[in-house]
């Protein structure tokens, strides 16, 4: 349930209010808006009196949340979120621009891409140092190699560092490095790794997964979320279908139904829903016109050499051209692309 405090209500009249959940053994997650401070009795609230909180003077409004994610809902708080992340802001009036190779394959190769990518614009740096691939003979990543790389990178051009993590034995490594923790798809429901995560300070991007419904992607958010990390910003990256012409079907329609459904930012992987590099620009186009917070793009200094992935990759040469372009589809919503 949902309990919103009247206007004004001091830190010790919250303090009672947390107190009191508590005692019904229920856990208890503030939020404060603008106007109105709401908290959130997260937990099995069926034989709990809503009339306990009603009747307290400070109490505006007593409402449950019938939906069976809470924290994350739009019913638990009204207000977009939006997230700043070393300066370079999620949500709001910016499209955040995340780009990068999807492998880190070497320094050199790493702190050139970083730099010609900040240089057209984007907002934050990807790579993957641990890579989930379908085979086990495929290029599987450089680990904490990679990882000190991406700091490096980070280093010399001042973008914030998204990276994946797979496994909860890696959580303190990867943490040390990266500013913003990916969960990709075939986590999604890895529900030991969303509770790690939730217990963490950091941002996670949380991919929706392979075949996962929307309902289901919210859920694995609320994991992350009911631990007491609220940082989390979904991405949209192609549901598998029977469609094979593209690698994934783009759900394009999932970014305004999300957003609808949660206060949560909302993000587009154009590349790996596509699979093909010359779909990258329409796919991103059509996430900013349908109200996507953000792109995750993934570029390369020679594709065709990648270690994975490369038949998605923009080079960065043309990746200059593409943002000027995505630009001014974000102007037309109202919005700016890239670096804040």
């Amino acid at each position: 349930m949902i309990i919103v405090l009247k206007a004004g209500a001091t830190d010790r009249e919250i303090r009672l209010i947390e107190e009191k959940i508590k005692s019904h053994g229920l856990s208890a997650h503030i939020s404060k808006g603008t106007e109105r401070t709401i908290i959130g009795a997260i937990g099995d609230e069926r034989h709990v009196d809503p009339g306990v909180f009603e009747g307290l003077e400070y109490v505006e409004k007593v409402l449950r949340i019938l939906k069976p994610y809470k924290l994350v809902s739009r019913d638990f708080r009204k207000e977009d979120t939006i997230l700043t992340i070393r300066g370079q802001q999620i949500g709001g009036g910016t499209v955040a621009l995340i780009a990068g190779p999807c492998s880190v394959e070497g320094r050199e190769m790493m702190v050139g891409i970083a730099g010609k990518v900040a240089a057209a614009g984007a907002s934050f740096l990807r790579g993957g140092a641990f890579k989930p691939r379908t085979s086990p003979y495929a290029f599987q990543g450089l680990g904490e190699e990679g990882l000190r790389y991406l700091a490096e990178a980070r280093e010399a051009t001042g973008l914030p560092v998204a990276t994946e993590l797979m496994d909860p034995r890696d959580i303190e490594l990867v943490a040390r490095y990266a500013d913003v923790i990916q969960i990709g798809a075939r986590n999604m429901q890895n529900f030991r790794l969303l509770t790690e995560v939730g217990k963490l300070g950091k941002p996670v991007i949380l991919k929706r997964g392979l075949s996962a419904t929307i309902v289901e992607w919210l859920m694995s958010a609320e994991y992350i979320a009911s631990e007491g990390n609220q940082q989390i910003i979904l991405c949209e990256r192609g549901i598998r279908t029977y469609e094979q012409a593209t690698r994934n079907t783009f759900d394009v329609s999932a970014i305004p139904v999300v957003k609808d459904l949660s206060h949560l930012p909302v993000i587009a992987d154009p590349s790996h829903a596509a699979g093909k590099v010359s779909l990258v620009e329409p796919l991103s186009a059509a996430a900013i016109a349908a109200g996507a917070d953000g792109l995750m793009i993934e570029v390369h200094q020679q594709p065709e050499t990648a270690l994975s992935d490369g038949p998605q990759s923009l080079k960065t040469d043309d990746f200059r051209g593409v943002v000027s372009r995505l630009a001014k589809i974000a102007n037309a919503v109202g919005k700016t692309l890239g670096r804040t």
